[in-house]
């Protein structure tokens, strides 16, 4: 079976949206417990989640025609995603093993498809 564009499309997608939740659920932690407690009031927990979700639903659409072993590599990308984001939303900083290891996840998951085609 061959792994349509769609499907790798969808799947990197969802690694973006779901990395976003991700780094919105850490700005929530510091609040954590008034997003439970008056979840009306403070939403950001249920966006969260929401944008974990949609996420993992965009995988599964993906898994439909594409191939498990090409498709799931692809999730390594969420680290890269997750260190822009970061940089972006958090100020987090980067240093020169982080921008290493954001290489090699590249070469690695590139190493995947390209062995997949």
């Amino acid at each position: 079976m061959k792994t349509p564009l769609l499907s790798i499309i969808l799947v990197l997608l969802g690694c973006v949206i779901g990395s976003y939740g991700a780094v919105m659920l850490k700005r929530v932690s510091a609040h954590i417990r008034q997003c439970i407690m008056h979840p009306i009031k403070y939403p950001q927990l249920a966006i969260s989640l929401f944008f974990y979700g949609i996420g993992t639903v965009l995988f599964i659409i993906a898994l439909k025609n594409g191939k498990l072993s090409l498709l799931y590599p692809l999730v390594a990308t969420t680290y890269i995603w997750i260190a822009f984001l970061s940089i972006k939303m958090l100020n987090e900083k980067m240093n020169f093993y982080k921008w290493l290891g954001i290489a090699i996840i590249i070469v690695g998951v590139s190493f995947i498809g390209f062995g997949s085609v």
